[in-house]
């Protein structure tokens, strides 16, 4: 069995002639945490929209496990049901909490739906919101259904897509510590994009930047803010303007 669970090789997405992304090669250990920076529009949510097989690369192929992904194949649902995405901006369906984190389960018709939603209402502290709207929420609130309601599936790869942006420091650690736990205690392979270099080097193992749809440096998170070898990474580990 390999120790990467996504390969990339010369990957490009193209929408109409804008190129907005193009990775040359890059592995993804199973079970790490990979943080991608860099600053908005930097093409880091189309990077998990491949990851996550909603759209197929204009170039290239992605390797997931034992299956390729390409402009011409696609993955078997049996694979994609092992990759979920958590969105900075979540959609909830109109019902209750309850109803929101069962919602993958019941599609999988899942013998155990019960205990594994009350089990991930109440990691996420969110067992009194059992029975409550979805529109009633707050930011926070919403952002942990939504995590709960990817956690529950047990994936084997949770995309984090700008996952704390907009919350307050109380809900910002509350979903940096649960999905740490899931790194380590479930062995989750974690894919976390945001330009917020502080979380990075907090959640990471390997950190890389993205700047203008291209990888720039990837690297261990302790060289990657100390040692960057790149002049790009060492003046945005900074906060200079470099875009």
């Amino acid at each position: 069995m390999s120790d990467f669970i996504y390969r990339l090789q010369n990957v490009s997405k193209r929408y109409q002639d804008r190129c907005v992304l193009t990775v040359d090669h890059l592995k993804i250990r199973r079970g790490e945490i990979f943080a991608l920076v860099g600053p908005s529009g930097a093409g880091k949510s189309t990077f998990l929209r491949l990851l996550n097989f909603l759209e197929p690369p204009t170039t290239g192929r992605i390797r997931f496990l034992d299956c390729e992904f390409s402009r011409d194949q696609q993955v078997p649902l049996r694979l994609r049901r092992r990759v979920t995405t958590v969105f900075q901006r979540p959609v909830l369906l109109n019902r209750s909490v309850q109803a929101n984190v069962g919602y993958g389960l019941r599609l999988r018709s899942d013998p155990s739906i019960a205990a594994r939603v009350r089990g991930a209402l109440e990691q996420l502290g969110l067992t009194e919101l059992t029975r409550q709207g979805a529109r009633t929420l707050s930011g926070g609130e919403a952002q942990r259904v939504a995590l709960a309601r990817a956690i529950v599936l047990n994936p084997d790869v949770l995309l984090l897509d700008e996952p704390t942006a907009n919350l307050d420091p109380y809900n910002v650690g509350l979903i940096e510590r649960i999905v740490r736990e899931r790194n380590r205690q479930q062995g989750t392979t974690l894919i976390l994009v945001t330009h917020n270099v502080f979380q990075a080097k907090r959640l990471a193992d390997r950190v890389g930047l993205m700047l203008e749809g291209q990888i720039v440096e990837v690297t261990d998170v302790d060289s990657f803010f100390s040692e960057p070898g790149d002049a790009r990474t060492a003046a945005f580990v900074r906060g200079d303007m470099v875009y």
